[in-house]
């Protein structure tokens, strides 16, 4: 066969295509700066994990944040943060002189850590209420100062000091809020490892079946790992100023990981077709492995950032909540996007022009590999399945929307809430306290409602403002969903801790945290303030729903402005906006059936609390609606590339569908990997967050991709590719009208 012309000098690339030839050439320099990147930023790892905190559900300027402020400012001997030391022995009584000697040494042990507000033990508080009826377990409170993220390092500084102070079969472990969240942060870390080390080798195992060789299924992983490498050294550097928690690694990670291994795999794919095309077949063609490496990149490679701008678009609306953890989250998973854009149009090209056609050594047998990689082909099975949907276009649209809108029904009965998990703690310090807690005292001590009452504008109680404050506690105290208030006085201010039957993420709780602000505003004569950690909960749950409307508005309208003039089309834009809306209305459907319905949890190893995590449905909604238009943009970006060289609707579609189902099956296959295997995780939010995105992905990939998108291009034909034009008064040459769609296009 004769050997193809060289193209270099006939190809113009654009931008993108430019930058990966400039990688390809200087392909030695380019890994060498990689190599030391990573080095540098994957050592920031460890250091990176110390520096991460608690979620902060706090909401800045809410009721629940001025009673931390006024029980610190006021009640300074109490801490922000109430929290307990627990005692328990099977074989001593709490009379024992081994028990008080232990009490004793804790206390001490916990007055002596800075930031320790207090402590006060069984027997200098109320004994009747901290030693329990068998007198086997006992508790002293301990206050916390510090803001939140601040209470959970505390936290874990205490029980480090308490943990030498056991001895004779006395246990000793603090629980609480702070102690109970620093337990889940270590738990999610444990999480996150364990599915990494079962999504990545399923990722590896698709890649190699899609990309029909071992060594071109080693690249995205390879290159993914540099890239978020360099995400881990810039959020480490990002510590120096903002404050980021544990579900800002575990996401970022997950959503990172997906999405770079995916990039990669396309890139990889479409650098592959085009070695085929060149006929290259040894890296002694070099000007045609850096033309295949440029043309890899200016297709399939703008497509991907266009795919990694609208998932970066989707998460920086969660910033228009105003909570500083959904902040965290959205600049997390940004950063991880962008540094594996960055390894994807810098990293890869230099790889792909080191090893040129040797990314097909270890390769699968001729009938397993992509057609793209052994020779021209004009019909595939994917080519027929095109046609067939397109031959009956209304009845397979139908049916997909049916399924869709099924799956999507659930979302009318969705409930919101926060589940702390603790039956999930197991035999932690911290896990086993709580059991003793809820067992022995009652759930309610865990964390308290607090209640502040004070005069107007934080002055102190008048005299009708006394008698009205001691009159609304006595109507807590009659209330048969309180345990126990207790009421404190200082500076003409009461403070009292609600003690509730039930724990303070349940339902009941919420009620009544509800409940006690409906009675407190109807009190003229006293300011009365609701805090605690369910009345965080109760804000952190009305500004969320109060602001989703707006996060879904503006993910809409930007999104439909990028689509337009990405697509160059109108209606390929609304369509792809709905769709999407759709899939991600089903999967959030289905996760609701699951998780607050409770239809399976017995499989998936959890308990439902009957509500989904309250920032669930706004965080899976920005992340599957950018995730999603991945593939739409990568499958409607080759059909418009057949379409510009021959404007046959069917065609395009066919042609679209055959080079991009088996990219496209396996990206889903792989992003299903990694977000499925955080299902195992042990902490609820991780495992509802992978359960959401995998099963989204699965809807798109298959329903969507498949079934919907080439049945409504059918139906819409030539109006998919309609985009009104202004009135130009001068005439545009056809040299002109070529910049200015090289310019647009993406």
């Amino acid at each position: 066969m004769a050997e193809p012309a060289k193209p270099a000098a006939s190809e113009q690339f654009g931008m993108v295509g430019r930058v990966g030839m400039f990688m390809a050439r200087h392909r030695r320099t380019v890994l060498g700066v990689w190599l030391l990147l990573v080095i540098g930023c994957a050592a920031a790892y460890p250091a990176l994990h110390s520096r991460l905190g608690a979620p902060d559900y706090s909401v800045p300027g809410s009721e629940s944040k001025r009673v931390e402020q006024l029980a610190a400012q006021h009640f300074s001997q109490l801490g922000a943060e109430q929290d307990l030391i627990v005692f328990h022995s099977a074989s001593h009584t709490a009379d024992s002189p081994e028990f008080r000697t232990v009490i004793d040494s804790a206390l001490t042990a916990a007055r002596a850590i800075p930031g320790i507000a207090g402590a006060v033990g069984p027997f200098e508080g109320n004994a009747a209420l901290q030693i329990s009826a068998d007198r086997h377990t006992a508790f002293g409170i301990v206050g916390l100062n510090g803001e939140m993220t601040e209470r959970v390092d505390l936290a874990g500084r205490l029980q480090t000091a308490l943990d030498p102070v056991g001895a004779n079969n006395i246990q000793v472990a603090v629980t609480g809020y702070s102690p109970v969240q620093g337990e889940l942060m270590r738990m999610e870390t444990a999480d996150m490892q364990r599915g990494e080390s079962i999504g990545l080798p399923v990722a590896a195992l698709v890649l190699v079946l899609a990309l029909g060789a071992i060594v071109a299924a080693t690249i995205p992983i390879t290159v993914t790992g540099a890239g978020i490498a360099v995400a881990v050294g810039v959020l480490f550097g990002l510590t120096s100023f903002l404050t980021f928690d544990s579900l800002v690694l575990s996401v970022a990670t997950m959503i990172g990981t997906g999405t770079a291994i995916d990039y990669a795999m396309f890139i990889v794919s479409r650098f592959n077709e085009e070695l085929t095309k060149r006929g290259v077949r040894d890296r002694k063609a070099r000007t045609r492995i850096d033309a295949a490496v440029g043309a890899a990149l200016d297709t399939t490679g703008r497509t991907i950032l266009a795919s990694g701008l609208i998932v970066m678009i989707s998460l920086c609306a969660l910033t228009v909540v105003g909570l500083p953890m959904l902040n965290g989250v959205a600049i997390g998973v940004v950063t991880a996007v962008l540094a594996t854009l960055a390894a994807a149009c810098t990293l890869l090209p230099a790889v792909l022009s080191l090893l040129g056609p040797a990314i097909n050594r270890g390769a699968l047998p001729a009938r397993l590999r992509p057609a793209e990689t052994r020779a021209a082909v004009t019909s595939t099975a994917w080519t027929r399945w095109a046609h067939l949907v397109m031959g009956r276009p209304v009845l397979f649209g139908v049916a997909g929307v049916a399924v869709l809108a099924i799956a999507a029904a659930p979302l009318a009965g969705m409930k919101y809430g926060i589940d702390m998990a603790l039956g999930s703690l197991g035999d932690r310090p911290a896990g086993q306290a709580t059991q003793l807690i809820r067992s022995e005292f009652g759930p309610g001590l865990l964390s308290p409602i607090q209640v502040v009452l004070t005069g107007p504008d934080d002055t102190a109680l008048s005299g009708s403002g006394f008698v009205d404050a001691n009159r609304f506690v006595a109507e807590l105290n009659r209330d048969p969903r309180i345990a126990s208030v207790l009421p404190q006085t200082a500076d003409g201010r009461m403070l009292a801790m609600v003690v509730p039957k039930d724990s303070f993420d349940s339902t009941a709780v919420a009620d009544l945290t509800t409940d006690i602000r409906s009675r407190a505003s109807t009190v003229d004569s006293a300011t009365i303030s609701v805090g605690g950690v369910s009345a965080t909960f109760a804000d952190v749950s009305e500004l969320i729903t109060s602001r989703f409307p707006w996060v879904i508005v503006l993910v809409l309208t930007v999104s439909m402005a990028f689509l337009v003039f990405a697509f160059r089309s109108i209606v390929l834009a609304v369509k792809a906006i709905a769709l999407n809306l759709l899939a991600t209305g089903a999967a959030l459907g289905i996760t609701v059936a699951v998780f607050q319905r409770g239809i399976g949890e017995s499989l998936l190893g959890f308990h439902s609390a009957g509500f989904l995590q309250v920032y669930l449905p706004m965080l899976v909604f920005a992340v599957l609606f950018g995730l999603s238009m991945d593939y739409e943009v990568f499958l409607v970006r080759r059909m418009k590339e057949a379409w510009e060289r021959n404007p046959d609707n069917a065609a395009a579609v066919a042609e679209g569908l055959q080079h991009t189902a088996r990219p496209i099956t396996a990206a889903a296959a792989i992003m299903v990997a990694v977000f499925a295997s955080f299902v195992t995780a042990d902490v609820l939010e991780l495992k509802q967050i992978g359960f959401a995105l995998a099963v989204a992905v699965t809807i798109d990939a298959v329903i969507v991709r498949l079934i919907l998108v080439p049945a409504f291009m059918q139906l819409f034909g030539r109006w998919n590719w309609w985009l009104p034009t202004l009135r130009r008064t001068q005439p545009i040459t056809a040299s002109s009208a070529d910049r200015i769609e090289s310019s647009a296009s993406v």
